[in-house]
């Protein structure tokens, strides 16, 4: 090997030298915290240390005393990326007195920071650590835990966690803390152990020294080692030994090296959570021989521990002294400090431990941790010391359970004890490297002894432990991993940095800037280090300064900080130590590739070290050889290639693949100064011989040692043999030992290099790396310089078949003859020939094409990790055109023979799998299973363009069939890949937490100012606007809801009236009017519903009440409080409750709101606190109200105010809805006097509250058949009224109040109430509901109701007016939908007039209400099955209401059948309206609207008096509500014109409970502005049985019978169902077909419906699948029966599908009946010539930029022509071909292959590759694989135009045979004898040779090619050549002996 290498490998040159100066330095001067700003005001401006910048700071540093430097410290790290992508900049954690900076780089920028942090007390430590959020604390398997990053800074006395979301944690911490480690698992702790720790006592057992803390939230642990003895028998203990100390702490692997202060050993052990069987050797009780003083002293620590857990410092170290615990004040447990401790089971503990005589031991002695080793000690039974202490260890051993400990030490390894061992030989570094073939090496240096010892490691066989090895010990002062290049740097005694690769050295690294350590002669200048200062050239001083390198080592001097003396007193004066210069005196914070040096003057720069390769060629080369040798070899061979590709100057001086092919074929053997292809590489620096080292050099002062370098040096040697050298005679200098030989010559081998013998082996991977690289088009130019290498390798080892393979491949490169060097036959034998060595060349283009075929090839050998690319087409073939399945699912696949180190099995014995189709699956799953398999292999589509076209082309076929039917669920990623946006943003939104979707309008519009703000500014236009396209009825509905306006007053003044009458006049009308306006806020909110995302820092804008009036002509105002006539008082206290639930309502439910943003909406004035109440209610109501702190509640509820308080109850208990939440159970029941002990006070609860109290009990406990509540609801029905005053008024809302809440506790649970027989529920419904003889009060509450109401006077019967709706609708829901004949009959209606005068016709309406529901499954949408619920006796004598005279009949009471006619049909209307609701069903709702109309005319009917207009009035609104269930969110157009129409009515008998119900109806109608319906589930109807209760107010403050805050319940019923199609390129919404596949039921078979959406979705359990179908978006399927969740998530998410426009259409907003799409016009044009197609007109079908442009710049014709139109006509047809059919990516192969037969024609190809890429489109298109799948779809779209293929063929098949016959059939002759034939003809040759398969010549001999006669011999004997018969054709006039040529 020439000389020059071994002189350049000595230095390594580290690139970019930086002054260092961490971030946080600067950042914290100017960060504002209390110290600086005390110091600015304190001291004069000169002393400031901001004052004048960093001179200031270094000057202030100087006088700052060695302590106060200790403060500042720092940490480096790599930068942590979001998501999983490569970044390379460091982050910085800076530590200054009370302030942690945190500095983060960016790919962008430096640093920069990130977050600042300032706390009480001076930091101690900072550090990054990562937590464990276990999902199930019981679970063992911690593999899907989340992890919370976290910053922890620990002060003295508690550690705070900050975690990047945002949480902050407080521990405080019960013991001084030494040192704080993050580990896998979170925190370890060691506990400084103080010097008076001990106490003077009897001996104790001592405390632990480790503890362990897993989150910030759970209880710090000790921890537990578990050492291994010598007789193999383990002991599991606490860590108790005070010498032990740690000194290292890793995480991955686990493990925790500790120094033995005592022994003076270093142990490593290794990190796990604890085993349960320890856990219990740990926990057992002592009790084999303790007496009671064990127990006690065996918890005390728990008190201990427990009492400071929370936030409170220990002022001294708690566990001192623990015999003078007395003499202590008492401030360890102060009450005053404990307060803040929530834990209530320690109180006990703590007020023992006040009382002096008790509480001595409750600190002492360690409690809880049991640290009893195995043997029994004797100081067990030591005799206590303390007077008392047997009486308290049994007062306190009962409440304390132990602290189970959660990690473990398991010891691994300890160093040998040597003779002579220091007792300060603790490691000051400790790190863990791996060298560059992967071994891994634990180093830690020993600073005493300048020594770094590395003990060699590695992980065994099972991965469950790690097995260490021998340990090296290099000389060191100072050491660094470089973790990126697998190195590390030393710095050694002398002052030299050395770069070491595991234990191997690699060279010294050369600083430019910085002098090398070295003695000058007589030379007191610094001098540059020139590359001189080697090992390689001895100068004299070298061998001085190694000895004294040794005196140094061994000299009792602690540090080389001062050694110039020495060196002084060692030579004469002229030879001085470098004084002035200074050198390196320590590493620090090493980071990926670059390090951190401290200089000796106190400075610090910070080098990069240089990676092992740049380019991405020599990186793969390099890894391939790597793995394929000996990992000595390896190493070495990696060592040399560093140091030349590193040497100072760099790879600057050739590219980095010459110098890479010189240096490995020089290590083989080769001498490449004489071998012609790598003389001629470039030198570039060959005319200045000094530039490169001049590069690296700080100063321009010489030395001789610079001659001889240049000497040395390839320049030299290349001037040498220059030829102008030898004309001007120049006489070669001694250094140089080449020759001027002849080159032609022949050149042999040295066999003795390192790489020799393996040369076989480092050509069989470089040759698989070549065809690795053949698979990524974007490296051309790296296979052409490999090539060159391959083909010198194989000619040299004589492989013809390789030669041959090359030159198929690139004719140009590969010359047929070449320069050879000879190997020598003794030393062939030394090759080492690997077992995977084949004889013929794997090729992936050949395997593939074999495949394609069906023929039958070799398992394709690869390189694991190196061959990514060959294995990913090796099984996606054999996946896709095989069939076979199994490929992907084992790793070890039959297609490919994996290559390893080990030795196989011999070739012969993997014979050739004869490759079957198979059958097994559909074609369509194959597609599928190809595409989720490339995923998850993390194939992308950027890998996919990068493939050649043709190899490509499979996977594209795949990818083209899952594009036009994917599944809905697919991950992101498969969805990207197959190149469906729409899916793959709809997977990714899947994944993201609920918030703002794409629909929310974020700009509030702009028309409306401020005082208009009526409440429905947010909704979401643009959806609307699709829904309601046709008309304006969105902002007719605003008008009609808002009351935000003064409403026109209009009176005729008559002249007989007076001025003053007229103005009362007025104020009436405006009374009635304010009756409407009060009630339309329940309507607003419903309409208005989830469409607000509120901003966090503004409070929610209600809109105002506005119940003032304008009277025209003139416009004067109308006012209420003039007082003119009389107003009821508290009007407007429920209409402004309504409104701030309006309010509310709005806001969704996926907004992001707290606790304070509640609080802080809380109104200044009081008049406003019913808003506030309402507004608290909508809270609970949309799920926010758990976040509202519970100190917050008992604050609204004890401010007494009537309103918040029915607001918050039943807020919260929406919000926990069926969660039977204990603490919610307590809140209510302090407002139920029958929930609390009968003992209890009585509490003076305002009715209202009482009702609302019992419906949220009903809530919170719904569907649960808690037995106790439903019990006391029960009795609560008929509660008697009470002796005074209370329960006298209103109790026929708290009765059905408690009717409701017990049907909502027994929901639908029908007869199988267990355990309630005894109660008979039914039966006491059934009295209640028809009236009885009272039971006798049962129960705790006897007392309260012995003596009679002084009120009432109600006997001993139940008031069956009072409960008779309650037990009705309680019936109703206990067998909702259970279709209970028995109970349904106790609910008809009755049949006699007798029996009709017992019964209220309104509970009429009720009792057939509940048969229905009961009979849920009988309802038919018809008005026959209405009718049919009116017994005969109404039906037949009632009048028809439209007669004029009243039939005469005395015995029948007319009034009284025709209410009760009127309110059954009621009743049953509203049955078919929960029964219908929210389903749009056609029948319903003209059934319904029917009826609506009749009531309409009867309330206009001459004789509707006789029925009573206020019953009529009731009918009509129960009507209307039902039909608007019906048609809830679809806002139907016939519903709206009723409901304006009865918005209009205003006098008569309209109160304000018909507006209400009116709005109501409006509301559901628009119900979330049309995202929303209702659902028909159990809990639905109950709530909507609540809120739409058939019973309205007379006026606004009327809560008799119903509570008005329960009309907001429908909220629980409401459910989002719309569906928004948005088209995922423009991002907006937009209209697509949808098809609805209903499952079959009773009633109806599957069927199938289109809808366009957007729509209202029918609800989802009735439901199979739905599809948006074509043409005009891509088909996309939702299938349900997999189960409901997908489609959940994304009508949650405001419904939001995402759609996919197909290229060359438009949507249906731009072109609703499809005439404009590109292929219509292509149809009615009929015009076969492409230029048909236009290409301006392709933008309006494709938003592609790509293809855009390319019809913009390939497609447009200019002015002259010529014969580009030809080309030009191609594109444009190739353009629509690839639009229409939708495989844009398909256009790029079509112009390749195109540009490739173009080529081939001008007889241009210079490599085939583009070549094998047409034959493998061609054999895939014909494979059987491809026909079947067209068989099986024939409607399938074709993937490449059936036109296209054909034509490419034959100008190919044209091109060849021209050129066969010109002259090319000699050619083909001369190849097949083995001949050479003339340059010119090559590449055509090699296309021939490619395109027929024509085998290569050394197969033929074996078939014998001469004296064939006939083609059919020749058929035959190249039947096994696999050669096809139409180039045998071609080849048989050659073959044949016969001279014409025979054409086709």
């Amino acid at each position: 090997m020439s000389n020059f290498y071994e002189e350049r490998a000595t230095m390594i040159a580290a690139g970019d030298l930086q002054e260092f100066v961490p971030f946080g330095r600067d950042h914290c001067k100017h960060h504002p915290n209390a110290l600086n700003l005390q110091l600015r005001q304190l001291q004069p401006a000169s002393e400031l240390w901001s004052s004048d910048g960093a001179a200031g700071l270094v000057g202030s540093l100087q006088e700052v005393t060695i302590h106060e430097k200790q403060k500042e410290s720092w940490q480096l790290r790599k930068g942590v990326s979001e998501i999983g992508e490569e970044v390379d900049y460091d982050e910085e954690l800076y530590v200054a007195g009370n302030m942690v900076i945190w500095s983060k780089g960016s790919k962008s920028q430096a640093l920069a920071v990130y977050k600042a942090f300032t706390v009480d007390s001076p930091v101690q430590q900072a550090l990054w650590c990562d937590f464990i959020i276990s999902q199930d604390k019981s679970e063992k398997d911690y593999s899907s835990d989340e992890v919370e990053k976290c910053i922890c800074i620990l002060q003295s006395s508690c550690v705070n966690m900050h975690s990047i979301e945002g949480k902050d944690y407080i521990a405080s911490l019960p013991f001084q803390v030494a040192n704080v480690w993050p580990t896998k698992y979170g925190l370890l702790f060691e506990r400084s152990s103080s010097s008076h720790e001990l106490p003077p006592g009897p001996p104790r057992e001592p405390l632990p020294t480790m503890f362990s803390m897993l989150h910030p939230l759970d209880e710090i642990t000790p921890l537990v080692c578990k050492s291994g003895s010598l007789f193999g028998s383990s002991r599991v203990q606490y860590v108790v030994d005070h010498a032990m100390k740690i000194v290292f702490l890793n995480t991955d692997p686990s493990v925790v090296m500790t120094y033995d202060t005592v022994q003076g050993l270093h142990s490593v052990w290794d990190l796990r959570r604890v085993r349960t069987e320890e856990e219990t050797v740990v926990l057992k009780f002592s009790e084999q021989g303790g007496t009671p003083q064990n127990v006690a002293t065996s918890s005390s620590l728990t008190a201990h521990l427990r009492s400071l857990s929370k936030g409170d410092s220990p002022v001294a170290s708690p566990f001192q002294n623990y015999s003078s615990i007395h003499s202590q004040s008492r401030s360890t447990s102060s009450p005053s400090l404990h307060s803040r401790s929530p834990s209530i089971s320690n109180m006990a503990a703590l007020s023992r431990a006040h009382s002096p005589a008790l509480g001595v031991h409750s600190f002492s002695g360690v409690q809880r941790f049991n640290l009893s080793s195995h043997n029994q000690s004797p100081k067990r039974h030591s005799i206590s010391h303390s007077p008392n202490s047997n009486s308290n260890g049994s007062f306190l051993a009962p409440e304390t359970e132990p602290i189970v400990p959660e990690l473990c030490m398991d010891h691994l390894w300890t160093e040998t004890i040597t003779n002579i061992r220091e007792k300060n030989s603790q490691a000051s570094k400790v790190f863990i490297t791996s060298d560059l073939c992967g071994q891994k090496f634990l180093c830690f240096l020993v600073e005493s002894q300048l020594q770094l010892r590395c003990v060699k490691f590695q992980e065994s066989n099972d991965k469950t432990q790690l097995i260490f090895g021998s340990v090296t010990n290099i000389q060191a002062k100072d050491a660094a991993p470089v973790e990126k290049i697998d190195t590390m740097l030393v710095l050694e005694g002398s002052g030299n940095l050395v770069l070491y690769t595991g234990v191997v050295r690699v060279g010294k690294v050369f600083i430019p800037g910085l002098p090398a350590p070295s003695l000058t002669m007589s030379n007191t200048m610094p001098r540059p280090s020139t590359p001189l200062d080697s090992v390689s050239t001895p100068n004299p001083l070298s061998k001085l300064l190694g000895s004294l390198d040794e005196a140094v080592l061994l000299s009792p001097v602690p540090e080389l900080r001062d050694s110039s003396k020495l060196h002084d007193s060692l030579y004469n004066e002229d030879c001085t130590f470098q004084q002035l210069g200074t050198y390196i005196h320590s590493l620090r914070d090493p980071v990926h590739n670059r390090v951190t040096l401290e200089l000796s003057n106190g400075s610090m720069v910070r080098i990069t070290i240089p990676e092992i390769a740049t380019s991405e060629l020599v990186q793969t080369c390099l890894q391939a050889i790597k793995f394929i040798l000996p990992k000595e070899v390896a190493v070495q061979m990696l060592v040399k290639w560093y140091s030349v590709h590193s040497a100072p100057g760099g790879p600057s001086y050739h590219s980095e693949w010459n110098l890479f092919v010189t240096c490995l074929m020089n290590m083989m053997g080769y001498n490449t100064d004489r071998l012609a292809w790598t003389r001629n590489f470039d030198f570039e620096g060959s005319l200045s011989p000094v530039i490169a080292p001049k590069k690296a050099r700080p100063s321009e002062t010489g030395s001789d040692d610079d001659w001889e370098y240049l000497l040395n040096s390839d320049y030299h040697q290349n001037v040498e043999s220059h030829l102008l050298n030898r004309s001007l005679c120049l006489s070669p200098l001694e250094v140089s030992q080449m020759k001027d030989e002849d080159l032609s010559q022949n050149l042999s081998l040295d066999s003795s290099t390192l790489l020799f013998t393996h040369i076989p082996a480092i050509f069989f991977v470089l040759h698989l790396v070549y065809e690795e690289l053949k698979l990524n088009t974007l490296m051309g130019e790296g296979i052409h310089s490999l090539v060159e290498l391959l083909v010198q390798l194989a000619r040299d080892l004589k492989l013809e078949a390789y030669v041959d393979h090359y030159y198929r491949d690139y004719p140009t490169l590969v010359r047929t003859t070449g320069q050879v060097c000879t190997i020598d036959q003794g030393q062939t034998g030394f090759m080492h020939r690997p077992s995977f060595f084949t004889s013929e060349p794997p090729s992936i283009y050949q395997w593939v094409s074999s495949c394609l075929k069906g023929e039958g090839m070799p398992p394709y050998p690869y390189l694991p990790v190196i061959c990514e690319r060959s294995r990913l087409v090796v099984l996606s073939i054999a996946l896709y055109i095989l069939g076979d399945e199994s490929s992907v699912s084992d790793e070890s696949s039959q297609y490919l023979s994996r290559i390893s180190i080990a030795p196989q099995k011999s070739q012969a014995e993997q014979e050739e799998n004869r490759f079957s189709f198979r059958h097994s699956t559909s074609v369509s799953s194959l597609a599928e299973r190809l595409v989720v398999w490339m995923t998850n292999v993390g194939f992308a589509l950027r890998d996919l363009e990068t493939l050649p076209f043709g190899v490509a082309l499979p996977i594209r076929d795949a990818i083209y069939h899952c594009r036009e039917q994917p599944a809905s669920d697919w991950p992101e990623a498969v969805c990207l890949l197959i190149g469906r946006q729409d899916l793959s943003k709809q997977a990714c939104e899947g994944n993201l937490p609920k918030g703002k979707s794409v629909l929310s309008s974020d700009v509030p519009s702009g028309t409306e100012t401020e005082e208009e703000d009526d409440g429905m500014n947010d909704m979401n236009q643009e959806v609307m606007s699709l829904i309601w396209s046709e008309d304006l009825r969105v902002q007719d509905v605003r008008r009609l809801l808002q009351s935000a306006h003064p409403v026109r007053v209009n009176v005729v003044q008559y002249p007989e009236l007076s001025d003053h009458e007229f103005i009362e006049e007025k104020e009436n009308r405006l009374l009635q009017l304010c009756q409407r306006t009060m009630a339309l806020p329940v309507g607003r909110g419903m309409f208005t519903l989830f469409s607000y995302h509120p901003v966090p820092t503004e409070p929610l804008p209600i809109p105002k009440l506005n119940l003032t009036g304008r009277a025209p002509p003139r416009n004067t105002t109308v006012d209420l409080n003039s007082g003119n006539i009389d107003v009821p008082p508290n009007m407007t206290s429920w209409a402004s409750f309504h409104n701030g639930v309006a309010a509310g309502l709005k806001i969704a439910p996926a907004s992001q709101i707290d606790s304070a943003w509640i609080v802080y909406n809380k109104p200044k004035h009081a008049e406003l606190a019913n808003e506030y109440a309402g507004f608290l209610m909508a809270l609970g109501l949309n799920g926010h109200l758990t976040k509202l702190a519970t100190l917050n509640i008992h604050d609204y509820l004890t401010k007494g105010h009537e309103m918040t308080s029915i607001g918050l109850l039943l807020g919260v208990s929406a919000a926990k809805l069926g969660t039977m939440d204990m603490s919610i159970t307590r809140l209510l029941s302090i407002h139920i006097p029958a929930l609390l002990p009968p003992t209890s006070t009585e509490l003076d609860v305002p009715h209202n509250v009482q009702v609302a109290a019992v419906v949220g009990i009903g809530l919170v406990y719904q569907g649960t058949a808690h037995r106790h509540t439903a019990e006391v609801l029960l009795a609560e029905i008929g509660r008697p009224p009470g002796p005074e005053m209370e329960y006298c008024t209103d109790r026929e809302s708290y009765s059905l109040a408690a009717g409701l809440a017990l049907g909502m506790v027994c929901l639908g649970h029908g007869s199988n109430l267990i355990g309630m027989s005894d109660l008979n529920v039914p039966e006491q419904l059934y009295q209640y509901m028809v009236g009885g003889h009272r039971r006798f009060q049962a129960g705790m509450h006897r007392e309260k109701h012995k003596s009679p109401s002084y009120q009432i006077k109600e006997g001993d019967t139940i008031n069956v007016d009072v409960t008779c709706p309650g037990a009705t609708l309680a019936l109703a829901m206990i067998y909702l939908k259970t279709n209970n004949r028995s109970i349904a009959d106790w609910l008809r209606a009755p049949d006699t007039m007798y029996l009709l005068d017992f019964v209220k016709p309104e509970f009429l309406l009720l009792r057939t209400l509940a048969r229905c529901l009961i009979l849920w499954d009988d309802i038919l949408p018809n008005s026959k099955w209405v009718d049919s619920n009116v017994p005969q006796i109404i039906r037949e004598n009632s009048i028809s209401l439209s007669e004029i005279e009243l039939p005469c009949s005395e015995d029948l009471n007319l009034e009284t059948l025709s209410q009760a006619h009127v309110y059954i049909i009621a009743g049953a209307c509203l049955s078919l309206g929960f029964r219908f609701a929210g389903s749009e069903n056609l029948s319903a709702f003209n059934c319904l609207h029917k009826f609506a109309k009749d009531f309409m005319t009867y309330l206009s009917a001459p004789n509707a008096s006789v029925t009573g207009p206020y019953n009529l009035e009731t009918c009509l609104s129960v009507v209307l509500l039902s039909l608007a269930m019906v048609m809830a969110g679809s806002g139907n157009l016939k519903v709206l014109q009723l409901c304006r129409f009865l918005h209009m009515k205003t006098g008569g008998e309209m109160n304000y409970g018909f507006h209400l119900a009116h709005h109501m109806a409006l509301g559901l109608l628009f119900l979330g502005g049309g995202r929303y319906s209702l659902s028909t589930s159990d809990s639905s109807i109950a709530a909507l049985l609540c809120a739409l209760y058939p019973h309205f107010p007379a006026h606004s403050t009327d809560n008799r019978y119903h509570l008005q805050a329960l009309r907001h319940l429908y909220v629980l019923a409401a459910e989002p169902r719309l569906l928004v199609p948005v088209d995922v390129d423009t991002n907006t919404p937009c209209y697509a077909l949808l098809e609805v596949t209903y499952k079959g039921t009773q009633w109806y078979e599957q069927t199938k419906e289109e809808l366009m959406a957007p729509t209202l979705l029918p609800e989802l359990h009735l439901l199979k699948q739905i599809k948006v179908k074509g043409p005009r978006y891509w088909e996309l399927l939702i299938d349900l029966s997999k189960g409901t969740q997908h489609l959940k998530s994304i009508l949650s998410k405001d419904g939001v599908l995402y759609v996919k426009l197909r290229a060359g259409q438009l949507s249906y907003k731009e072109d609703p009946m499809g005439w404009q799409s590109l292929l219509a016009q292509t149809v009615a044009n009929r015009n076969s010539e492409a230029r048909a197609f236009k290409p301006e007109t392709i933008s309006a079908f494709t938003s592609d930029p790509a293809l855009l442009s390319f019809a913009e710049y390939f497609c447009k014709p200019t002015v002259n022509m010529g014969q580009k139109q030809e080309i030009l006509d191609l594109f444009s047809s190739v353009l629509y071909e690839c639009v229409t059919q939708e495989t844009p990516e398909m256009l790029p192969a079509y112009i390749a292959m195109d540009q490739a037969v173009r080529r081939l024609g001008r007889r241009e190809m210079s490599e085939t590759s583009e070549l094998w890429q047409i034959k493998l489109v061609l054999e895939f298109f014909s494979s059987r694989s491809h026909q079947e799948r067209l068989q099986n779809h024939p409607k399938r779209g074709l993937f490449m135009n059936s036109e296209f293929l054909p034509v490419v063929k034959c100008t190919i098949d044209n091109t060849l045979d021209q050129w066969l016959q010109a002259g090319g059939d000699g050619c083909v002759h001369a190849y097949l004898n083995g001949q050479p034939c003339e340059e010119s003809q090559l590449s055509t040759l090699a296309c021939f040779l490619v395109y027929h398969s024509v085998p290569a010549p050394r197969h033929l001999p074996s078939i014998g090619l001469e004296g064939n006669t006939s083609f059919a011999e020749l058929l035959f004997k190249f039947k096994q050549l696999k050669m096809p018969v139409r180039a045998l054709l071609r080849l048989a006039p050659l073959l044949l002996g016969n001279p014409q040529p025979m054409l086709m």
